[in-house]
């Protein structure tokens, strides 16, 4: 799948052809992050992606913020436009997370509605009914979040 921020400097094919998963998570780091009423993530293995290329890696900045789980978050945004790209979680120990969270917005045909609802208790918009929801992150979820 395709990905590329708002002005097009930053622009990469997913490791895989299609996300492990898909979160549209209502916690309040992800609506900052987002400016909106909630984050879109996909979630694809770090494999392929990282390490980073110098070329892909040259064209990104980072911003690391910690966790709830006392690790912290990589969060990569593109040095010219600002607009936020992808994250990495590091645990307690400094181990990097298997998987990396690509913004929703930014992958090209994703089909966004079999995401999964989380940080539920969090919301400031309706969900749908027929939506899998979670009040906070389902256990095995990828996502540490600051709730």
């Amino acid at each position: 799948m395709d990905v590329e921020c708002q002005c097009g400097a930053v622009a990469f094919k997913t490791p895989t052809p299609e996300p492990l998963d898909i979160y549209c998570c209502h916690c309040s780091q992800c609506r900052k992050q987002s400016a909106s009423a909630f984050g879109t993530s996909a979630i694809f293995p770090a494999d392929g992606l990282f390490p980073l290329s110098d070329d892909l890696g040259s064209k990104l900045q980072s911003w690391t913020r910690p966790t709830k789980g006392g690790g912290h978050m990589d969060c990569y945004f593109c040095r010219v436009c600002g607009c936020r790209v992808f994250h990495r979680t590091h645990d307690k120990h400094g181990t990097p997370s298997q998987t990396v969270s690509i913004k929703g917005g930014l992958i090209a045909g994703l089909q966004m509605d079999r995401g999964k609802h989380i940080w539920t208790s969090s919301a400031v918009v309706r969900i749908p009914e027929a939506a899998e929801r979670w009040a906070e992150s389902p256990p095995g979820t990828p996502i540490d979040n600051d709730q």
